[in-house]
Parts: C-alpha cells; structure tokens; sequence
C-alpha cells in the first residue's frame, strides 16, 4: 500500500503498526519522533497505531552532536 514517508509516496506493507514500520525502515525506535497525520504521536501508543492507506507519516531521527567545546575549538586537548 502507497503511504506518505516525510513527503515522499512510499510502499510499504500492510498491516504495519507504527512501531513495526519503524522496524521494517530499520530505524531505531529511541532515536526518532514520529508525526502520523499532522499529530505527534507519544512512543507509548506506537504498537497500537495502525499504518494505512494514505497515512501522511513524517519520521524524525535524532542525530548526536552540538557545537564543539571551548578547547575543541581551540584545538588543545582537554
């Protein structure tokens, strides 16, 4: 079935949950927020969250990182 993936059509199969759809992207399900038709939905709620046709789905990954420390700046070892 043809969903909405961040903007983007997308087959995937049916009868995906949201949590079992983040399995089959091999996304890891402590690393991304996602939005299912205009509303976040909580982590606690993924496993009852059905996928269906023509869901406009938006998946968020969180990525580590930030700006770099004083001393990494400067390059001296801390």
């Amino acid at each position: 079935m043809t969903i909405r993936l961040n903007g983007e059509p997308r087959e995937v199969p049916e009868g995906l949950t949201l949590a079992t759809l983040l399995d089959w992207l091999k996304l890891p399900r402590d690393r991304v927020a996602v939005e299912h038709n205009l509303e976040i939905v909580q982590r606690d709620l993924w496993e009852r969250t059905p996928v269906e046709l023509g869901d406009r789905l938006e998946v968020v990954q969180f990525v580590g990182g930030g700006l770099p420390t004083r001393a990494q700046a400067s390059g001296r070892r801390s």
